[in-house]
């Protein structure tokens, strides 16, 4: 008797695949309005332009968000995410006070760098819904409170000088966060470039260990043909010839 005919793959996607699906669908959404926004301003930007960027029609982005508020907090939940994602490696890693700031600072510079990373600072919390303001202020609330708890591990444990851990806190997000407004991808230097920059300048002054300086030595006098010779004039107290 004839074997049957092997089935046909299914013309359907698996659930896994069409979720995946969607949520690739989606992410291209949030990269092509970020950018957007980033580049004109959120409120100068229409869903018809973000639908044009993508080359679908404007009824498709209601498939994936409700509107452009919630594109907007969206956006800055992509970066909130990816500087979440940083501190729990960085506290899974362990390490000195010290060493876990400098992780933080080179990690952070580098997302300032991103478009989700500049929409942190460059996207008004006051465009957003009261819920998702919220949200957003609460998040920022814990990423400065990391940078405390990391200055204040690191007084602790000796590797970081005493100082006032909210004041150096400030100082560096400070920092850090004007990356995100005037970084530009067509610039000299790259992402890594900036933030290796950046955790020795905002770093290096909290480092308890002591360098060691070398000893700046008087220069010689030159020995020429006129070195045994009388110097000639009146010498001032304190200074050289005139």
């Amino acid at each position: 008797m004839d074997s049957a005919p092997p089935s046909s793959p299914s013309p359907w996607l698996s659930f896994e695949s069409r979720r995946r699906a969607r949520d690739e669908k989606r992410e291209a959404v949030l990269r092509a309005a970020v950018q957007l926004f980033l580049e004109q301003g959120y409120h100068r930007v229409t869903l018809n332009e973000v639908a044009d960027r993508l080359n679908i029609t404007k009824p498709a982005l209601y498939n994936y968000f409700r509107g452009k508020d919630e594109i907007l907090f969206e956006c800055w939940s992509m970066g909130a995410e990816l500087v979440d994602g940083v501190i729990t490696a960085i506290n899974a890693g362990g390490g000195s006070g010290l060493a876990k700031l400098r992780k933080l600072v080179h990690a952070y510079a580098e997302l300032m760098a991103t478009d989700f990373g500049a929409s942190l600072v460059r996207f008004d919390l006051r465009d957003l819904v009261e819920r998702n303001a919220g949200v957003a202020r609460a998040a920022k609330r814990r990423i400065d409170a990391t940078f405390r708890r990391y200055i204040a591990a690191g007084i602790a444990d000796g590797s970081i000088r005493p100082c006032d851990p909210k004041l150096a806190a400030f100082a560096i997000a400070g920092s850090l966060n004007w990356i995100g407004h005037w970084y530009r991808r067509e610039g000299k230097l790259s992402p890594t470039a900036i933030a290796d920059e950046f955790t020795v300048r905002l770093t290096d002054g909290l480092a308890a260990e002591v360098r060691l300086q070398t000893t700046k030595k008087t220069p010689r006098a030159p020995q020429g043909r006129n070195s045994g010779r009388k110097t000639i004039g009146k010498t001032r107290t304190g200074g050289g010839t005139r």
